[in-house]
């Protein structure tokens, strides 16, 4: 089972639209496929966008969601990236972190949000990349 952090937008877009390859990995989590690894900040920030009104999310569907990625999920060990100042948003890096601690890809749609250069190892992969190595 491969085991990954999911960036909030791919949860999102995974739960929003029924297409495409954030929904995909939404059913491969669901499906046991894969694994989320995740961080107790991670999780908020998971809750705290699924609850925005904007969204129209029934509250059952985000209870189930969440409890889905605690119980299929890992739990990040601490790790603290390095050149911190240098990411487009600090806020992205509670996900660096968890991806550093557990040394697993870090999926996301916003692939210019996390530069290669300061990445330290952490392979970054768009959903389509990450489905395609889910196949293998």
């Amino acid at each position: 089972m491969i085991a990954a952090v999911f960036d909030t937008n791919v949860i999102v877009s995974g739960i929003l639209s029924p297409e495409g390859a954030p929904s995909r990995i939404m059913e491969a989590i669901f499906d046991g496929f894969c694994r989320p690894v995740f961080s107790d900040v991670i999780l908020m920030e998971y809750e705290e966008l699924l609850i925005r009104p904007m969204f129209f999310i029934a509250q059952k569907r985000i209870e189930t969601v969440l409890s889905t990625v605690r119980k299929a999920g890992l739990i990040a060990p601490f790790a603290h990236a390095r050149h911190r100042d240098k990411f487009p948003d600090a806020g992205d890096l509670v996900f660096v972190d968890a991806a550093m601690g557990a040394n697993v890809p870090l999926v996301t749609g916003n692939l210019r949000h996390f530069p290669a250069q300061w990445m330290q190892g952490v392979r970054v992969l768009s959903p389509k990349a990450f489905l395609e190595m889910l196949m293998v």
